[in-house]
């Protein structure tokens, strides 16, 4: 795929929960003109999109994002320029949910964790979103504290209980996390248990890959080339680690594995308008402005996609199958090297963006404007 398809392929959803509040375990740091209500999340998201023409959907999290008229919402959004795109559920911030929620040993806590991901589903069918993302924080803290195979049956059971409200063009997106906040065992910890997981269900039912949800040295790029190689890759959660789930933006703690990650995406055909997986951030900004920290992860995305689209593909492909060790690599390395920005940059003239727009946004005064806007309570987790 050449430079020029690939940056116009490239879409990248946004998160709504991205523009709140948020912080870690210890404290919470608000800046100025947070956005306070979902109207103001998208509003915020639609800055983005203008500045870089990369992100047109909005990923809404639900109940955080609950609102009284989807449909309404919907056309708020494409008044503005995007559209709302994935549908999260939450099941870990009730108390019913405190020892599982799909693998409580309880059936009525079970079903009303089934039920909340079938109002999900509703909610898709008004805001003509395809995909209903799960991820679950169900898990143990203590060896003995529950059955491992018990509690996989009954995720079984509770994920076709939902699977099979799933109409044609949706999907359902199974998410994994090796740990956090169960420490000893996690219900849905690796791709391979998610694979198994969404393997029984159907075509419907996919994998969804968070960039931040690995053991330290884990290689990435290869689960990418396994589930798309598998026809299960359903979409991606970009961020970035350095320890565990930091959430931090994309590419800044390994460019280089960032670029491995979209080489194996081009590679992989993820990229082709029929491929069917999605791209998303998923990121906390937590001392940082939330705006300036998504135009951020956006650009780094679409410079690491446009190296990868430079790799040399014959010249790879002829090392490789000459065994040329150190010359493959140098065509790897020689893309990755590239500096693409005057590119990039001729490539958003010509388009009538800003050729840098994180600098176009803060000519803009709009910090300066939503902070004077935007008083009282700001969105946080939750809300």
């Amino acid at each position: 795929m050449s430079v020029d398809t690939a940056l116009r392929n490239l879409a990248i959803e946004l998160p709504s929960w991205a523009f709140g509040n948020s912080g870690t375990r210890f404290k919470v740091f608000g800046t100025p003109g947070t956005a306070r209500t979902v109207r103001e999340k998208i509003a915020d998201a639609a800055i983005v999109h203008r500045l870089t023409g990369l992100a047109p959907a909005v990923a809404l999290h639900i109940p955080w994002d609950a609102v009284d008229d989807y449909a309404e919402l919907g056309r708020y959004a494409g008044d503005l320029g995007v559209r709302l795109g994935t549908v999260n559920a939450n099941t870990f911030q009730d108390d019913d949910y405190k020892l599982g929620s799909l693998t409580h040993t309880d059936k009525r806590i079970r079903q009303k964790a089934i039920d909340h991901h079938l109002d999900c589903l509703e909610i898709m069918e008004r805001t003509g979103s395809r995909d209903l993302k799960i991820w679950l924080a169900d898990g143990t803290n203590y060896p003995g504290q529950g059955d491992i195979r018990a509690r996989q049956d009954r995720l079984a059971e509770s994920l076709a209980a939902i699977y099979q409200h799933v109409g044609a063009g949706r999907r359902m997106v199974l998410e994994y996390k090796f740990f956090e906040p169960a420490m000893y065992m996690t219900d849905v910890p690796d791709w391979g248990t998610a694979y198994t997981q969404v393997s029984a269900l159907g075509e419907r039912a996919v994998v969804c890959l968070d960039t931040g949800h690995h053991a330290p040295g884990t290689n990435i790029e290869f689960i990418v080339a396994q589930l798309l190689r598998l026809g299960k890759l359903g979409s991606f959660d970009f961020n970035s680690r350095f320890y565990a789930d930091d959430d931090l933006i994309v590419g800044a703690a390994d460019p280089f594995q960032l670029f491995r990650i979209l080489f194996e995406v081009l590679r992989g055909g993820a990229l082709e308008p029929d491929s069917g997986v999605a791209l998303m951030l998923d990121q906390c900004h937590n001392i940082e402005d939330k705006i300036p920290g998504q135009l951020r992860s956006v650009l780094n995305v679409q410079e690491m996609t446009a190296r990868a689209a430079l790799v040399d593909l014959d010249a790879l492909a002829a090392a490789q199958e000459s065994g040329d060790v150190l010359g493959a690599n140098a065509v790897f390395m020689d893309a990755f090297y590239t500096d693409v920005r005057p590119l990039l940059a001729a490539w958003r003239a010509e388009r009538g963006l800003p050729e840098d727009p994180m600098a176009a946004y803060a000519r803009s005064g709009q910090r300066q404007r939503l902070a004077a806007e935007r008083t009282g309570a700001a969105a946080s987790w939750g809300a």
